[in-house]
C-alpha cells in the first residue's frame, strides 16, 4: 500500500476572528492541493465576510480588519458551503488533508457548518504536524509553531499568517519531516488513527503536567476535531 508522501495531498489553513475554536469564524480560508511530488495542482482561496467584528487582536496578525471583509469579502454561510465541499470532495477521493494543529481549523469549521446548516465533513484522513512533531521529536526544546518548524525544516514561510501561504508551507513542512523521521512514512489511513492515539497520550500528559500546580486543569485531546460545547467563553 502507498504511504501518504508518493500520493496527491492537500493542505487546509484557515484564519479566523480568534483563538477559541468554537467561537472563532472563519475570515480567510485555503485549501492547496499538491501532487506527488509535491507541485501544486490546484488552490483554493476564500475571504469572508464573518457576521461579527475582527478583532485588533486578530487583524493585527492576518492582515484582514472588519472594513476588508465586510466590503470585500463574500457571506460567510457560502464561504463555509463551499470549503467543506471541497475538503469533502478530497476525503471521499481518499486524498489526506493536512492542517497544523488541526482540532483548531476542524473545530472552527464544524462549528461554523453548524452555525450555517451545512452538513458535517467525514474528517479522515487527516495529517497534522503539529501532533506528530510532539510524538517524532519529543524531547525538542523551544516553540512548536509553524514558523518555528519550518525554519528548522528550511521551509520558506513568506506572508506567514496568510491562509494560502501557511497551507503551502505546511504541506512542505511535513514533506520535510517525513524525510528526517521515516517512521512517518505510511498509509494516510494508518497514520490518522495513531494521531488521534498521540493527540490524546499528549493531552493527559500535559494536563497531568499542569495539575501538578492548577489541580482543576484541563486539556482536550480530541482529535481531529473538538466536540460541540457551549461557545460562550469568549474570543481572543
Amino acid at each position: 500500500m502507498s504511504t501518504w508522501n508518493t500520493l496527491p495531498r492537500a493542505a487546509f489553513d484557515l484564519e479566523t476572528t480568534g483563538r477559541n475554536s468554537r467561537a472563532a469564524r472563519i475570515v480567510t480560508a485555503s485549501i492547496t492541493v499538491v501532487d506527488a511530488d509535491g507541485g501544486i495542482i490546484k488552490e483554493h482561496e476564500w475571504l469572508a465576510d464573518p457576521g461579527v467584528e475582527i478583532p485588533t487582536e486578530a487583524s493585527d496578525i492576518h492582515g484582514v480588519t472588519t472594513e476588508r471583509a465586510r466590503s470585500e469579502g463574500r457571506p460567510a454561510a457560502d464561504v463555509t458551503r463551499e470549503v467543506a465541499a471541497v475538503l469533502q470532495d478530497l476525503f471521499d477521493t481518499g486524498v489526506p488533508v493536512i492542517a497544523f494543529n488541526a482540532s483548531y481549523d476542524f473545530t472552527v469549521l464544524a462549528a461554523e457548518s453548524a452555525r450555517y446548516g451545512v452538513p458535517q465533513l467525514s474528517r479522515f484522513p487527516v495529517l497534522d504536524p503539529y501532533i506528530m512533531n510532539k510524538q517524532v521529536d519529543r524531547y525538542r526544546k523551544g516553540k512548536r509553531t509553524l514558523t518555528a518548524l519550518c525554519e528548522e525544516y528550511g521551509v520558506d514561510l513568506d506572508h506567514a499568517h496568510t491562509s494560502a501561504a501557511d497551507a503551502l508551507a505546511t504541506s512542505r513542512m511535513l514533506d520535510a519531516m517525513a524525510g528526517k523521521f521515516p517512521k512517518l512514512r505510511m498509509p494516510a489511513s494508518h497514520l490518522h488513527q495513531l494521531q488521534i492515539e498521540w493527540a490524546s497520550a499528549q493531552a493527559s500528559d500535559f494536563q497531568s503536567y499542569l495539575r501538578k500546580t492548577k489541580p482543576a486543569a484541563v486539556i482536550e485531546g480530541d482529535w481531529p476535531v473538538l466536540p460541540p460545547e457551549d461557545a460562550s467563553r469568549g474570543d481572543f
